[in-house]
């Protein structure tokens, strides 16, 4: 079978597609026929070596994805031959086949495409649960989405409205705010070419946002806490920006507010229940329209250098998915 393959730490440039024997499911594992797989920054950490978890070399990348069940291997109950499922694992994704937990295994909603559910795993949820368990967030309260545009950006615009929230979707173009619109947000903000802070305060007549979604970090995290309401929440997401920001503590004291870790992975690793009850509620939300992914960057396996590309240079309008 066809694979992505890493062979050596360090630029994605270096990844190549090879034929590597079709794995076989141990116990209390699926084989899968992959259909799609999405890409996420901890797998370009990953590549990179600079992630807190390190497979051996060489690897195969991708952390989740959704495809067709083949086999099962020895003990699984909670599958069939044939099921549509999304799966998660740590490596493995970006190939032809896998051989994946099934515990992991969650059944896709019928009129889901495979190429949404590819990528709803990592985005969605983590998204769901810091504006849900993290933030408690309420109708009615201001959200700020700092790189709005990108995969957990734009998941966020969506669910934020969903739950309710006034959502300002901030990013680096008008191009991608345009995308953001679509997607619902209320307000926009380009930060390349306007004042983060002075905007933010125009739109909520001074009194500042409830919450701030930051998957960016760098320069902007403390740009973004400075616009803090009283009592906010400032939900450390990812760095993207490359630069792990030191804000002055000083802010939380002056403005009561809150930085609030989000690491979605350990949580639902640690809350199984509530992540199922996480899943069943965005999947009801998908059902009804609510909220409708948004794909524009598919990529073939062979194209897999220009698919990190294109996600770690922060070009993407929305997921990123590679597909065998």
């Amino acid at each position: 079978m066809r694979a992505v393959r890493c062979h050596a730490l360090g630029s994605h440039e270096q990844l190549v597609v090879e034929d590597i024997p079709v794995p076989t499911p141990g116990k209390g594992e699926v084989l899968i026929d992959v259909k799609a797989g999405g890409l996420n920054f901890p797998d370009i950490l990953m590549v990179a070596g600079k992630y807190q978890f390190q497979p051996d070399l060489p690897f195969t990348p991708g952390g989740e994805g959704a495809g067709i069940v083949e086999a099962l291997g020895e003990g699984v109950t909670n599958a069939k031959v044939g099921d549509r499922v999304i799966f998660f694992n740590q490596t493995g994704a970006f190939a032809e086949k896998i051989a994946a937990p099934a515990l992991t295994l969650v059944p896709m909603p019928d009129k889901m495409p495979f190429e949404v559910a590819a990528g709803f795993t990592i985005t969605y949820a983590t998204s769901y649960h810091a504006l849900k368990q993290r933030a408690a967030i309420q109708p009615g309260e201001t959200l700020l989405v700092l790189g709005a545009a990108g995969g957990v950006g734009l998941a966020t615009v969506e669910l934020g409205k969903a739950m309710g929230a006034v959502v300002i979707a901030a990013a680096s173009s008008d191009e991608k705010l345009e995308v953001c619109k679509k997607t619902g947000a209320d307000h926009l903000i380009n930060y390349s070419s306007e004042d983060l802070k002075a905007r933010v305060k125009e739109i909520t007549g001074g009194k500042g946002v409830d919450v701030i979604y930051d998957p960016v970090g760098g320069d902007y995290t403390e740009t973004a806490l400075r616009t803090m309401a009283a009592g906010g929440r400032h939900l450390v997401i990812g760095f993207a920006a490359g630069d792990i920001p030191r804000p002055p503590l000083n802010l939380c004291l002056l403005k009561q507010c809150s930085i609030v870790g989000v690491f979605w992975g350990n949580w639902a690793r640690a809350n199984p229940k509530l992540q199922v009850q996480n899943t069943m509620e965005m999947f009801k939300m998908f059902d009804e329209g609510t909220i409708d992914p948004l794909v524009n960057d598919v990529f073939a396996l062979e194209q897999v250098v220009d698919a990190f590309g294109c996600l770690s240079e922060r070009r993407a309008k929305g997921k990123v998915i590679l597909k065998p």
